[in-house]
């Protein structure tokens, strides 16, 4: 590489950003449609979760920093669970995680979720190659009864 020349000038140029005004004004709009479907599911007692999921770093907090912003948080609630504890490694994987599902009226915003079983504790060697192969086997029959009860289950991939 020649002296002084800047590696990056040879890259494919990314997309082009997006104006700050064009981004404020997109945003407001998509929040005000979100107090519109908060209102829905408080009025019809719908039950929605959103689940963030994704690497360190890559917007999860940010995105649901924006999606709750003019929300109510007697209707929306941002559910972020730590490292689980002794006890809670000895449940049924997916325990900790019922407790906090939606009740009627309610949203629930998931920082990252039951995925990690399947991506970051088994690659790293957090659960056992069985505990693994379970969740694999019992994670759609569970997303299949949250849909049968009638929750709404949203997935956003970061």
């Amino acid at each position: 590489m020649a002296k002084g020349k800047d590696h990056r000038a040879s890259e494919a140029p990314g997309p082009a950003r997006l104006g700050r005004a064009v981004y404020e004004k997109e945003l407001f709009r998509l929040q005000a449609d979100l107090v519109t479907a908060q209102e829905w599911v408080r009025d019809s007692g719908a039950r929605i979760i959103v689940i963030f999921e994704g690497r360190d770093a890559a917007g999860k907090g940010s995105a649901i920093k924006r999606v709750a912003q003019y929300l109510n948080p007697r209707v929306a609630r941002i559910v972020a669970l730590p490292t689980p504890t002794e006890r809670q490694r000895s449940q049924w994987y997916f325990q900790r995680y019922i407790e906090h599902l939606p009740a009627a009226g309610e949203i629930v915003l998931m920082d990252r979720s039951w995925y990690n079983r399947g991506g970051v504790e088994h690659v790293m060697g957090f659960c056992a190659p069985l505990e693994h192969t379970r969740f694999l086997a019992q994670c759609p029959v569970l997303e299949r009864l949250l849909d049968d009860d009638g929750i709404l289950l949203r997935k956003a991939w970061f």
